[in-house]
């Protein structure tokens, strides 16, 4: 096969050139691949998710000798319910990819044999419909193929994270199969809908990302075509819901539904970078803009409305917020391609803070336990995560579990990136990656505790001595900027310096998009320290923001901190601080799998509460059932 060449100018490091070895994000890939892994494994199995490509295949089977009136039932509620296979097929890729494991790979040759089975002969993919055709079997689907597509069916939506776990398995493993079974599929989207033929607006957006992948692994021009294609079949009157109200190039705003809205802002992304339109480029950044500016919660989250999962109006940011998890790693998805455009640090700002905040708040420590939504206020008693209260074993809609599982397998693809002569260093945590910049093959080895220490040391290693510009992304939290907008600020403006050496000996690097850089011939075990200070900061919000307006946050570094009292005995609402309020940070190795928490004095609270102590928001509700807030009431109103 002959992969695509036009691709964004930025290329990022393969997850499979870096490895973690050690800290935060270590201890949660590790749980990930221990436990996240082959629990999602089992619910696919015994929820019946896999059960439902037998049926489909049953049918087809005992239809093609000769029980014409043969049928089965889904043995679960939704059409999309395809996808959860097939995103946790990708996350067994990943792990595949960077360690072979026998059993697992047998285990999910073993699933792709049921996929594979339950194909159509014309490449048709989708179980609701291939195990009862003669009539729909769920109210989203139409008696014809494609049809509802534009509202509920998902049948578009499943492909696209069929065609992404295709393209991972054929990367691991060599093996065909399961691309193949890709590539039979596109090859009927294109009968149907090349040339615009049938002109459907995919009701939730992924198909663009999934065709884009295709398209780099076999050169097919068709691939991107038909994103396009997909793309471009909108037109003013459709719903907001699905972004289907404006042609893509003419939104200006995130509106609908925050998940569907932001993968199709991805795959803009995607299609623009392969196919140089840079209209596309030019949308996606004023949807970025509003989002950053109006839209984003202090954690990273997006999609505050719980009615349509949504994007609310401009600054409607409440704190009981519903911030999907889908919705964070679909933003952080398109913030890494916004970087891979433009090498600018913001995007990866937001990408750090959503990844250490309202992302990872989505699976528990223990890594069997789940949010669907990531709220900033919980009143410790209401059952607002799909009828559970508190962390749920799974879901009846369980799209986010096995969406974290695949997201975290592959988390160190953004770590590094590479432009011509530049090496970016964009994501801060111990790790060894193996990197070719300006034709010079580099070894590359980070020690910190980030994000709980702001000490940050590199050894570079390349193969003999080599000129290339190293860029360290210089975080905006840094620099004063929680966010790139003015929707939060920090109370105190002043910032302690960072500090930059090499070989022990102090520099000042030029400051240029958000990084530090570095031009010089390195030599084998050349030594970098970069000291990022880490007070606490506390936060305000923009005035327009009506839950917030007499409330402050804090955090430190990446981190945004929230306070939950495991024992149940004060009400965040009881507490009130002030933007003179100190906070001293605390280790504590042995809580919450260690983390450092924030101390606060001069906060007035119930004398029986003892001194008030906030945790990371990201491990809220590891401990039970607790009333829990990030923004807290302000003392002087």
């Amino acid at each position: 096969m002959q992969p695509a060449t036009a691709d964004y100018p930025i290329r990022p490091v393969p997850f499979t050139a870096v490895r973690i070895t050690g800290g935060f994000w270590q201890q949660r890939q590790a749980e990930n691949l221990a436990t996240t892994v082959p629990y999602a494994i089992r619910q696919c199995e015994d929820t019946g998710r896999l059960r439902n490509f037998d049926l489909a295949a049953e049918t087809l089977r005992r239809r093609a000798a000769g029980e014409t009136s043969f049928q089965n039932k889904p043995v679960t509620i939704y059409p999309f319910d395809d996808s959860d296979v097939y995103k946790v097929m990708e996350g067994i890729a990943y792990a595949l990819h960077v360690r072979r494991d026998p059993a697992l790979e047998a285990r999910l040759d073993g699933w792709i044999a049921h996929v594979v089975a339950a194909q159509e002969p014309d490449g048709y993919l989708y179980t609701f419909r291939t195990m009862h055709p003669d009539s729909p079997v769920h109210e989203w689907i139409d008696e014809k193929r494609w049809l509802k597509d534009a509202d509920l069916s998902h049948e578009i939506y499943n492909l696209g994270h069929l065609y992404e776990a295709g393209v991972a398995h054929f990367e691991a493993t060599g093996k065909r199969t399961l691309l193949d079974a890709c590539l039979k599929s596109a090859e009927l989207l294109w009968r149907d809908f090349g040339d615009r033929r049938l002109r459907v607006a995919p009701g939730h957006q992924v198909i663009e990302m999934g065709l884009a992948k295709l398209h780099r692994v076999t050169g097919d021009a068709r691939w991107i075509e038909l994103a396009k294609i997909f793309l471009e079949a909108r037109s003013p009157g459709g719903k907001a819901y699905s972004q289907q109200h404006l042609p893509v190039t003419q939104q200006t705003g995130a509106v609908g539904h925050a998940v569907r809205a932001n993968y199709m802002y991805a795959g803009m992304a995607d299609v623009a970078a392969l196919t140089g339109d840079a209209d596309y480029v030019a949308a996606i950044r004023k949807i970025w803009e509003n989002v950053v500016e109006k839209k984003l919660s202090l954690t990273g989250g997006v999609g505050p409305i719980q009615h349509g999962e949504a994007y609310g109006e401009d600054y409607e940011l409440p704190n009981a917020c519903y911030n999907e998890t889908c919705a964070a790693i679909a933003l952080m998805l398109w913030n890494q391609r916004m970087f891979l455009f433009t090498g600018e640090a913001r995007y990866l700002d937001v990408l750090e803070r959503t990844a250490h905040n309202g992302f990872i708040s989505g699976v528990s420590l223990s890594g069997d336990r789940f949010f669907y939504p990531n709220p900033l206020a919980y009143d410790g008693v209401a059952k607002n995560n799909h009828d559970h209260a508190g962390r749920a074993p799974w879901f009846g809609c369980a799209c986010c579990p096995p969406n974290l599982m695949r997201t975290l397998a592959a988390l160190t693809g953004w770590f590094y990136a590479v432009r011509d002569d530049s090496l970016y260093v964009n994501f801060y945590a111990p790790n060894e990656g193996e990197i070719t910049v300006a034709g010079a093959k580099v070894r590359l080895t980070q020690t910190t505790d980030y994000p709980w220490s702001g000490a940050v040391r590199l050894i570079l290693t390349p193969e003999k001595p080599a000129a290339f510009t190293l860029r360290l992304r210089i975080p905006g939290w840094v620099e004063g900027r929680p966010v790139p907008s003015d929707l939060y600020t920090y109370a105190d403006a002043a910032c302690p310096d960072w500090s930059l050496r090499i070989a022990g000996e102090p520099v000042t690097p030029a400051l240029e998009n958000g990084y530090a850089v570095l031009t010089r011939t390195w030599q084998p075990g050349d030594t970098v320290e970069l000291e990022l200070p880490m007070p606490v900061r506390t936060v305000r919000g923009h005035p327009t923001i009506e839950a917030v307006r007499h409330r402050l946050a804090f955090e430190r570094g990446p981190v945004v901190y929230a306070f939950e009292d495991a024992a149940g005995q004060t009400d965040p609402e009881t507490l009130a601080v002030s933007a003179a309020t100190r906070a001293t940070a605390q280790v504590q190795p042995d809580l919450l799998g260690g983390v450092v928490t924030l101390v606060l004095d001069d906060v007035t609270a119930p004398a029986a509460a003892g001194p008030a102590t906030l945790i990371p928001y990201a491990t809220w509700n590891n401990r039970g059932l607790a009333p829990m807030a990030v923004w807290l009431p302000k003392a002087d109103g």
